[in-house]
């Protein structure tokens, strides 16, 4: 009655304050559930990454983020995910610097016309490769697209893609990348020309990577959260992904046996587990 239960624990704690937060199953809910009273227009979650952006209307900016940033760090302890706050302003002009650029790639790359590429971009195409492998079927579906017409687009995708990979072969190789690392599947061609540049040039100096090398992620230095950009990951690398493959570089070269793996997977499960027990509790 009247929050007697939280003023008590409150005069315990000489005046701390508390919030109480309902708890929900889905993290996007949790989250608004979190940063209230400010209001959210849009969450979009990225659970590979950990990672949530949150859009908020201009005057709920300040809310949401807390004083000295205070609301949205405790917001992203309970959680667990990284937060990242933006108006709905600077969603827009993100959003449309995005399509510019790819526009541009398209318009560079393929050598066609701004019209046709923004039309590629519209329907969600973001990369050559894209263009270049999706079925046939799916260009198909766009206004004005006759098969000849996307044939020819795939046709310039995969020739734009070859003459790339051809000059990121030759780029790794000038920079000392050694056959085992080429040998090395999961590995596109960019990726070994972009690892070069970094020193990575041998299996043995990528199996020492560690996936946020990899995948990027955040860092916090004086309470503040600092990107950290991964070596792959404009390739769309996830931390997954960048575990798996990093493992698996360990076991081709013996660092690690599968039996090793099983266990460790195991063990990670059962963590996870019983850290999902505590916070039922």
């Amino acid at each position: 009655m009247r929050g007697s239960r939280v003023q008590a624990v409150v005069n315990e704690l000489q005046g701390e304050k508390i919030d109480i937060i309902p708890w929900n199953d889905d993290a996007a809910t949790f989250l608004v559930n979190a940063l209230q009273p400010a209001e959210v227009s849009k969450v979009v979650l990225d659970e590979e990454a950990d990672r949530i952006e949150v859009v908020v209307p201009e005057d709920q900016l300040s809310l949401a983020i807390g004083r000295r940033g205070q609301n949205v760090r405790l917001a992203s302890q309970i959680t667990g995910f990284d937060i990242d706050i933006m108006t709905e302003a600077q969603e827009s002009e993100r959003r449309q610097a995005e399509f510019n650029a790819r526009t541009t790639l398209f318009m560079e790359t393929m050598n066609v016309d701004e019209l046709v590429a923004q039309l590629l971009v519209s329907e969600g195409f973001a990369t050559l490769e894209e263009v270049a492998y999706v079925e046939i079927d799916e260009l198909l579906t766009i206004d004005g697209f006759e098969e000849a017409i996307a044939e020819d687009l795939q046709a310039r995708a995969r020739e734009c893609l070859d003459e790339i990979n051809t000059k990121a072969i030759e780029k790794a190789k000038e920079l000392g990348v050694e056959q085992s690392l080429f040998d090395y599947e999961g590995l596109t061609p960019q990726m070994f020309a972009v690892l070069a540049e970094d020193g990575i040039k041998t299996l043995e100096d990528f199996a020492t990577c560690a996936d946020w090398e990899l995948a990027g992620g955040y860092t916090t230095v004086e309470g503040k959260r600092v990107k950290d950009e991964g070596l792959l990951e404009k390739f769309d690398v996830g931390l997954e992904e960048a575990q798996t493959l990093i493992m698996n570089a360990r076991l081709a070269l013996g660092w690690v046996t599968e039996e090793q793996l099983i266990e460790d997977a195991e063990a990670a499960a059962a963590e996870d587990e019983e850290d999902a027990t505590e916070v039922e509790a």
